[in-house]
């Protein structure tokens, strides 16, 4: 009944982590829920509570220089380096574009909202101050004072003194005087020349010019209930001032460059972030500060803004990361004591950067560590936790900090318990993971070797039984650590105890034994999970296998061009490849290489029994992955159910490379055999599965979950109880990739969902084909056309065509047309129909919009080619008589809509999808006329094909038909001509009853010499009548010209 459904693996990306934040200004809602960032030229508006982004905003491709959001989040202020301002209302379930300005004629530094969320204010390099409506977009107030860029704006009101009530013999109107006489509206402004100017938004006057900075002036905050205004500049000062004389209440000296300040806790304190990267807490009251001295923190995590939630502080890093501190605590301070400093809340990583190294950690490898262009490791959550809130996906579960330099490699062991990192800094260090108490301390470091570490690798195995029950308390018994100074170390850590302090890390400066292993620097190390060897690769396009215990070379793989990257040993269990040279029974060692080839390796022979090659430049990394868990549809009981079918399984692991042309490519170097028996399988000549595009940049980083089987502590098996478990993140994502361009994609096996779908499709394919080939027997004509439109099938459409057209009477349709010019009745009304059939012309009459559209798609495919062209004419006479034309011009107006306005999608609501005639099917149409096959390249097509486009070419190639037709006519009165002056010569009498009179007897065309000279047509009737002729009269090649 049907063919066999091909498998193709397919793999698509499930969940993706990119950047949230790349740098520059963020804008926090009144609610603290949500934030405005900078992602490159655009915005980013996302939910920090739960990680989901609300909406991302393109503007307009330069670079944003200020970002305001309002405090009710109704509106954006986006403002960037084409000096353009542009203000989005956020109301609408998609933002809209409400107002473009050019505030002043240089960028925008900085800008505010007031309270209400009605007033802006923006501060220009030129040293000038406006006020705008948000609502209306027009200027309110213009200020010019400083002299130079503004780099600070803050709105406030000053309560001139107590608001008595009125007496009750007062008039209404003295008790609003009143009332707004008691509040003075402001702005404060802070420039670069450390100058602070208070501008009065009634009078519209400066009312004071407070000069004791000394440096930028970068941040200004107003409390109401302590009725002062605070300042802090660059000079490591802040200053608090009083609302009603403008006089210094407190100089606070902060000793650092404070880049953000402000008040909290109802302003009995304020905070300070700066150089050093630490939050600060001090006393209003006493100038004092309230923290506890903290360690400064690198350049790279000084504080560049911090923002004021209703409990939190959200403090933005130069490293391009946003941490939420708890302001809760404030609340217990006791007066003169110091605290500890604010509890962290959350750390969120806006922008991962290069991501150079990955591996899956935890027992159920749902926590992600990340080696990037950092000192630290940063651990990010990749599932969701209903019990943990805070470990939303993508959420920064743990950084480990310790590595003086960037973090260059990582592995972890078989439990997910311990990691192994090495640095830039000459050294290694072993963390020992622990999620459940959220414990992530260093067991240990290592240091010994002369520089820099490029590779590293923990054991596949437990070491033993004990080990195997409580691996978080059994460190792995070794190391192993390769450098560019081309040593390989081995490091002894079996006889580490476990220290109750969590603080406490062992040093270790002696290794069990070092080795020269290469003459380049040393790129990759893997150990061997099922015997005593590891295998190391470097730049010198070697590879080498060593024995575990000893040390020593057991062998060397040769065979790489360039540098070697990556390597790999097959996991457990993998079946041994036979070829001619033997079997592999020893294992598989799989490699990637700068020569752009990945590379498997027999341990047998130690020599290349495969070449992989496909990508365009280096491979990078290389792993595999484990086959999929076979899989059946909800309906597998039923056997006529063709997607009910088990899925043919891939029962052999599977290579994926990545590599810097930013692919990643699956590879499967087995084909089975047809001997079930044999365990070995050989190799198959089309090794490429598939290739995962997602990425930008390079792809530094692959890692895949993995799975140890040993007797006393089995596998967690899958269920809907434990959505996190170590089974079901490996069917969820079985691959996950790491690129340069800061982003992480984890990808889903979709072969199964493929395979499902394309046996539904085929099956409702075949029931459709019958249905159509029923409907073709019966002569159903109307659901013959529709669903031959609907199922796309131009072939069997025209043979339908054609067989009413050629089973109609060869005569019927001129003896109509001589019926109508003779005024005849309504008889013989089958034959007046202009296709052959009046059940066909009244179906073509009655057709929806869409169905109309994709039928003059077809009829265009036909009347390229002259063979159909005659049954093009003649539907596309049919729609013309039948549709007025303002159907037309509502079809090309509804087609431009839907493809202006729905880019991306593969169909339209109401247009099917419609690909162009194949050739098999077409009848020949020619290659002009088949330009594409596929219900989805098909419905591109018909996107991308405008209205006025088809018409235009409808109308070519009927007029080349004309032209053509009117040629041959004038060719057959030569004819005629030539016969005629034949009969002459021969004379009357020998050719009586001959060519001339024959064909004036069967009707045809002759010609005549007018006065002109000129050769004029004549159509000779059946019974010897003469009449010219009309394009609507002609019965065989019907033209109709638009």
């Amino acid at each position: 009944m049907s063919s066999r459904i091909s498998v193709k693996t397919t793999f698509e990306p499930a969940k993706t982590i990119e950047p949230i934040y790349t740098g520059g200004d963020v804008s926090l809602d009144r609610s603290g829920r949500l934030l405005a960032s900078c992602v490159e030229e655009d915005v980013l508006i996302l939910n920090i509570q739960t990680g989901e982004r609300v909406f991302r905003i393109e503007n307009d491709g330069e670079a944003i220089t200020s970002l305001a959001l309002s405090p009710s989040a109704s509106h954006l202020v986006v403002c960037s380096r084409s000096l353009s301002m542009r203000i989005y209302n956020l109301n609408s379930p998609k933002p809209e574009l409400q107002t473009t300005l050019k505030p002043h004629t240089t960028p925008v530094i900085t800008s505010t909202i007031d309270a209400t969320g009605t007033l802006l204010a923006t501060g220009g390099a030129d040293g000038s101050v406006k006020v705008w409506d948000i609502k209306g977009g027009f200027v309110t107030h213009t200020f010019h004072g400083h002299g130079g860029l503004v780099s600070a704006l803050s709105f406030f009101q000053v309560t001139s003194g107590p608001i008595s009530k009125p007496k009750a013999k007062r008039k209404s109107i003295e008790a609003d005087h009143a009332s707004a006489d008691a509040l003075s509206f402001f702005l404060a402004s802070g420039g670069e020349d450390g100058k602070i100017r208070i501008w009065n938004l009634r009078t519209r006057k400066s009312v004071a010019s407070l000069d004791s900075h000394v440096s930028v002036v970068k941040s200004l905050d107003f409390s109401e209930q302590q009725q002062t205004l605070l300042s802090a500049g660059r000079d490591k000062t802040m200053i608090l001032w009083d609302s009603k004389s403008w006089k210094p209440r407190k100089v606070i000296p902060v000793l650092e460059v404070v880049e953000a300040a402000g008040f909290a806790s109802d302003g009995k304190y304020c905070y300070s972030g700066g150089e050093n990267g630490k939050v600060r807490i001090w006393s209003t009251s006493s100038g004092k500060e309230v923290t506890k001295e903290q360690i400064a923190g690198s350049e790279s995590e000084s504080i560049v803004s911090i923002q004021c939630g209703p409990d939190f502080l959200l403090s933005v890093h130069l490293d391009q990361t946003i941490q939420l501190h708890n302001l809760q605590v404030l609340n217990d301070v006791i007066p003169g004591t110091s605290i500890d400093p604010l509890p962290l809340i959350r750390r969120i990583s806006g922008n991962h950067d290069e991501i150079i190294d990955m591996a899956l950690v935890g027992p159920d490898r749902s926590l992600l560590a990340l080696a990037t262009n950092t000192e630290s490791i940063r651990v990010v959550c990749i599932v969701e936790s209903a019990a943990t809130p805070s470990r939303n996906f993508g959420a920064d579960v743990a950084l480990l900090s310790g590595h003086s330099d960037i973090i260059i490699c990582l592995d972890v062991d078989w439990s997910g318990h311990w990691l192994a990192t090495g640095a830039k800094d000459n050294s290694a260090r072993l963390w020992r993971l622990d999620p459940s108490t959220f414990s992530y301390t260093c067991f240990a470091s290592f240091t010994g070797h002369a520089e820099s570490l490029g590779a590293i690798a923990l054991p596949r195995t437990p070491s033993s039984p004990q080990a195997a029950s409580d691996s978080l308390h059994h460190p792995p018994a070794y190391l192993i650590t390769g450098s560019q100074d081309r040593t390989i170390k081995r490091w002894d850590t079996s006889k580490l105890n476990i220290s109750p302090s969590p603080t406490s890390t062992h040093s270790i400066t002696k290794s069990l034994y070092t080795r020269v292993a290469h003459e380049k620097d040393i790129n990759a190390i893997d150990v061997s999970s099922t015997s005593s060897i590891f295998a190391s690769a470097s730049q010198d396009r070697t590879i080498k296998i060593w024995d575990l215990e000893s040390g020593s070379v057991a062998g060397i793989l040769r065979g790489h061009k360039r540098g070697v990257w990556s390597i790999r040993f097959a996991p457990k269990d993998t079946p041994p490849i036979s070829t001619d040279a033997g079997s592999s029974s020893k294992g598989l060692l799989v490699s990637g290489s700068g020569d752009r080839t990945v590379k498997l390796w027999s341990l047998n022979t130690y020599t290349c029994i495969l070449t992989f090659e496909g990508h365009s430049n280096s491979v990078l990394k290389v792993l595999w992955l484990s086959p999929p868990a076979p899989s059946f549809s909800s309906d597998q009981d039923d056997p006529d159910n063709l997607a009910s079918t088990k899925i043919p399984q891939k029962t052999h692991p599977i290579i994926a490379s990545a590599s810097s042309d930013t692919l990643i490519k699956l590879w499967s170097p087995y084909i089975s055999t047809s001997s079930t028996s044999s365990s070995t399988v050989n190799i198959s000549d089309n090794h490429l599965l598939t290739t995962l595009d997602n990425h930008t940049d390079r792809v530094w980083a692959l890692a895949t979950p993995t799975t140890v089987s040993h007797p006393s502590k089995p596998t967690p098996k899958f269920s809907k109880s434990s959505p996190s478990s170590l089974s079901s993140i490996q069917d969820a994502y079985p691959l996950l990739s790491g690129s340069a361009d800061a982003t992480i994609t984890l990808w889903t096996d979709t072969t199964s969902r493929t395979f499902h779908s394309a046996s539904a499709a085929q099956t409702l394919r075949i029931e459709q084909d019958q249905a159509l080939q029923n409907h073709i027997r019966a002569r159903n004509y109307r659901e013959v056309i529709t669903l031959a439109l609907q199922l796309n099938h131009p072939g069997r459409l025209l043979s339908l065509f054609e067989d009413v057209i050629n089973n109609s009477a060869p005569s019927a349709s001129g003896a109509a047309a001589d019926t109508q010019r003779q005024g005849g009745g309504d008889e013989g009304g089958e034959e007046r129909s202009i296709s052959g059939s009046r059940e066909v012309d009244d179906v073509l009459a009655h057709l929806s919009q869409a169905q109309l559209y994709a039928l003059l798609l077809r009829v265009r495919d036909w009347n390229t080619n002259a063979r159909t062209a005659p049954v093009a004419q003649r539907i596309l006479h049919i729609i013309l008589k039948s549709y007025p034309v303002t159907a037309f011009v509502d079809m090309a107006r509804h087609h431009h809509h839907h493809y202006h306005g729905q880019t991306g999608a593969s169909s339209t609501a109401g247009y099917p999808a419609v690909a162009d005639a194949d050739p098999s099917t077409a009848g020949g149409g020619g290659k002009a006329a088949m330009r594409g096959a596929g219900g989805a390249a098909g419905a591109r097509a018909a996107g991308a094909t405008a209205m006025k486009d088809l018409l235009r070419a409808l109308e070519a190639y009927t007029e080349r038909h004309l032209r053509r037709m009117e040629d041959l006519l004038d060719e057959s009165f030569l004819i005629e001509y030539t016969l005629g002056c034949m009969e002459e010569g021969l004379g009357a009498a020998g050719l009586e009853g001959g060519p001339s009179t024959q064909a004036a007897g069967v009707g045809g065309f002759v010609g005549h010499d007018d006065d002109d000279g000129k050769i004029s047509r004549k159509r000779i009737g059946g019974k010897g009548e003469e009449g010219r002729e009309t394009d609507a009269e002609r019965s065989d090649g019907d033209v109709v010209m638009l």
